[in-house]
């Protein structure tokens, strides 16, 4: 018969720290945000206009007015932001009732992997909303991110799972190119993905272009491993959706603002038993939509 939830003793165990070491371990996207700590569950937060400063354009005069001449005025640009208000969100969840007779006499470790389990549970879903955000959706399961945000381009002829026709590659460079061109440093830029375009990215690098690039390719083919392209950081996730890939820039593209870190509770309920609770409160800000590149149409 399968035990069920009873465990070594709770005595000595520091519950909060083992989910903190689980959380750090399954956080995939909260790494690459800047993270920072807000102390209202309503944030009032600005997100700057992308690009070079400029003079206005008038009539008969579309050059930039900032070369100027000897003994001229200045003239006068401004800087822009858009000024919004995001709200905390809540992620909680709890294990059932773990016996104490269970607790007292049970070998099994079910106590650690309940903790890491809700633990996951908790990250997996801050991962959701991290990602709903890069992409500017509404609902856990996106869709096409608006375009007059992020940059978005649809990926060459028929997508990356074309052997013949699609070029990845040069997606991404498209992608580097543009949040290059909106006055963003390339500094080790991520390329977030289902591990479908992972799988496709590999395949075009291999099979495709294997002979255009032997080294790097008989190097993939033996361990397997695609950690970097053009300038991108491969990161594979199971959250990314399919048929998209966004880049962006770590520590600039998304901030997470921290209302309540995560933390972990055991709840003892005297001469009947305990549960574990896993908590945290934050919300993810896309503060600078421009440093964030869709390439969109991957799988045909």
């Amino acid at each position: 018969m399968a035990d069920i939830p009873g465990e070594q003793d709770l005595n000595g165990i520091d519950v909060d720290k083992i989910a903190k070491g689980f959380a750090d371990e399954d956080s995939i996207l909260k790494p690459f945000c800047f993270q920072t700590t807000t102390t209202a569950r309503e944030m009032r937060w600005f997100q700057k206009t992308a690009g070079f400063l400029d003079s206005t354009d008038t009539t008969g005069i579309t050059l930039s007015q900032i070369p100027t001449s000897a003994g001229s005025l200045p003239t006068v640009v401004a800087q822009s932001w858009t000024r919004n208000t995001s709200y905390v969100k809540n992620f909680k969840v709890e294990s059932e009732l773990i016996a104490e007779e269970d607790i007292k006499d049970n070998d099994v470790n079910i106590l650690g992997t309940t903790i890491r389990d809700l633990t996951r549970a908790v990250a997996n879903q801050v991962d959701v909303r991290i990602y709903s955000v890069l992409i500017e959706a509404a609902a856990a399961t996106p869709t096409t991110p608006n375009p007059t945000n992020v940059n978005t381009t649809a990926a060459i002829a028929d997508g990356w799972d074309d052997d013949v026709t699609g070029n990845p590659v040069k997606d991404l460079l498209i992608g580097n190119r543009k949040i290059r061109a909106q006055s963003y440093k390339l500094n080790n830029l991520v390329a977030y993905m289902n591990p479908i375009e992972e799988q496709n990215l590999l395949n075009y690098l291999i099979t495709v272009k294997g002979s255009s690039v032997t080294d790097f390719a008989s190097d993939r083919v033996v361990d397997g491993m695609l950690t970097r392209v053009v300038g991108n950081r491969i990161v594979v996730s199971q959250n990314a959706t399919t048929d998209s890939v966004y880049q962006f820039i770590p520590n600039v593209s998304l901030t997470w603002k921290s209302f309540k870190p995560l933390s972990a509770v055991a709840i003892t309920e005297p001469l009947i038993g305990t549960k574990i609770r896993v908590s945290e409160e934050g919300e993810a800000l896309l503060t600078d939509p421009k440093s964030v590149h869709a390439i969109t149409d991957t799988v045909v």
